[in-house]
């Protein structure tokens, strides 16, 4: 990487693992037959898509048939959400979800309200946080999925899942987890969860984009999203890719066993605390200052545009959580979802580190920056 780049959108997308690319190199070089092949060619390449499913199931405690391999988080969501409305179509379904989830739930929901399907969506308090009160007050008999995200992509902000999990599990009610920004930064093992189905994204686990997985529990199945030949035990149809599969179990592999939070989570608090020195009042923590990913910082710099900012710092890749134009600023729908003003969303900017992270990078961007806004 470039010395006078700075990373710090790792929420975004993660570089691959060396790791990972050596597993690619192999599989590129080596495995080239069709898994379904019952022949010399094809027995290697199933075995490197079953190796690979073996270890995303290892990483969440699932068990190996339990994993279904997707293109990505959104086909996983999209799986899930539109194949129960299918599975209950009969029964005037209705799903409950937050305002402050990722579009890949909030676009499917809103495509099922056209076609006449029922969706709640819950706030959050003002640090993100979904009330499962509010969840179970809006269970209805007619409900038959719960989605509500592991962990805030934007400010970081972990759910009580466990707690929410608990009241699907006494209403028999299936329940979804898009864990694709806490898997890797947090322990997310589907049985301490609780859950039904948990989305898996790839390129948010320092393997490529393009490839996801989807748990789904043995006793919840749902019917296939991808239809053609019967791949995936028949439930998601199309030849695996099998390079892609083997890179994101290994990039699961190397998150189970050598998982850098705890370091992550110094420089991200060492990098609040020079924000806050160097600025004071004029930032502001959005997300909870505690129960937050260990590695996202969502501040605001009050008086300021998170656009501008960024923009006058071009060597920096961070996000906003703001799009301004002309007079109008238009805040993120978790930003809305926990009640920010127009005032303090528009310099909101979110810093999330990772494995490759080092400290100069902080204090790099801390001169930047008060540079910028002196």
């Amino acid at each position: 990487m470039n010395m006078t780049h700075i990373y710090m959108d790792y929420n975004a997308s993660t570089p691959l693992a060396p790791e990972v690319k050596q597993v690619i190199y192999q599989l590129t070089d080596y495995v080239y037959g069709n898994p379904s092949a019952s022949h010399w060619a094809g027995e290697p390449a199933k075995a490197a898509v079953e190796k690979a499913r073996s270890q995303v199931a290892a990483f969440i405690g699932a068990a190996t048939d339990e994993i279904i391999f997707t293109s990505g988080g959104t086909e996983s969501n999209n799986h899930v959400l539109k194949s129960i409305i299918e599975q209950y179509r009969q029964q005037h379904p209705h799903i409950i979800t937050t305002k402050a989830e990722h579009p890949a739930i909030l676009e499917p929901c809103r495509y099922l309200e056209e076609q006449g399907i029922s969706i709640t969506y819950v706030s959050t308090d003002t640090y993100g946080v979904v009330d499962p009160k509010e969840i179970e007050q809006a269970v209805t008999e007619n409900t038959v999925l719960i989605s509500i995200m592991h962990a805030n992509n934007e400010t970081g902000t972990i759910q009580p899942i466990k707690t929410i999990s608990s009241i699907a599990k006494q209403h028999d009610i299936a329940f979804h987890t898009d864990a694709s920004q806490s898997l890797g930064k947090i322990p997310a093992d589907v049985d301490a969860l609780g859950v039904d189905y948990l989305t898996v994204a790839g390129h948010k686990l320092y393997a490529p984009k393009g490839i996801g997985a989807l748990f789904m529990r043995k006793n919840k199945p749902l019917p296939s999203f991808m239809h053609g030949a019967g791949h995936e035990n028949g439930r998601r149809a199309g030849t695996e890719n099998i390079i892609l599969a083997g890179a994101l179990g290994q990039a699961c592999e190397i998150a189970a066993t050598n998982n850098r939070s705890g370091h992550i989570q110094q420089l991200r608090d060492l990098f609040w605390k020079e924000l806050q020195k160097a600025f004071g009042e004029r930032v502001r923590l959005n997300g909870h200052p505690e129960k937050r990913l260990p590695n996202t910082l969502n501040v605001s710099f009050i008086g300021c545009t998170g656009q501008d900012i960024l923009q006058a710092i071009p060597e920096l890749a961070a996000s906003t959580g703001a799009a301004c134009h002309a007079d109008t600023v238009q805040l993120s729908n978790v930003l809305e979802a926990m009640g920010v003003d127009e005032e303090t969303g528009k310099g909101a900017i979110r810093f999330s580190l990772g494995r490759y992270s080092e400290k100069r990078d902080i204090d790099m961007v801390i001169e930047k920056l008060k540079y910028v806004l002196s």
